[in-house]
């Protein structure tokens, strides 16, 4: 273990020394065991390869699911021919 020293306010020290009394442990037990549960709940950042995967994994799904990626036309191909939507569109006579 390493040794390290932190600063508490009054009342965060005096609810750590009655929770060690009732609990009958250390309060570096109990700030040890704080630490822990704070690192486990934080998001960590994902690395380059998970992210890719993450990536991979959604552009499956698109490709499995098309019904679900229309627009409102029901065109599943717009991000693919937008320059073609596009041009279709300023050729209509408004």
């Amino acid at each position: 273990m390493i040794r390290t020293m932190i600063q508490l306010t009054e009342e965060q020290m005096q609810a750590l020394k009655a929770l060690a009394k009732q609990r009958k442990t250390s309060v570096a037990k109990l700030v040890r065991e704080s630490v822990a549960a704070y690192v486990a709940i934080t998001p960590r950042e994902l690395t380059r390869e998970e992210k890719r995967l993450r990536a991979l994994e959604a552009l499956d799904y698109i490709r499995q699911n098309p019904q679900k990626f229309r627009d409102i036309e029901g065109k599943t191909d717009v991000a693919e021919n937008h320059d073609k939507y596009l041009n279709e569109g300023q050729d209509a006579s408004w």
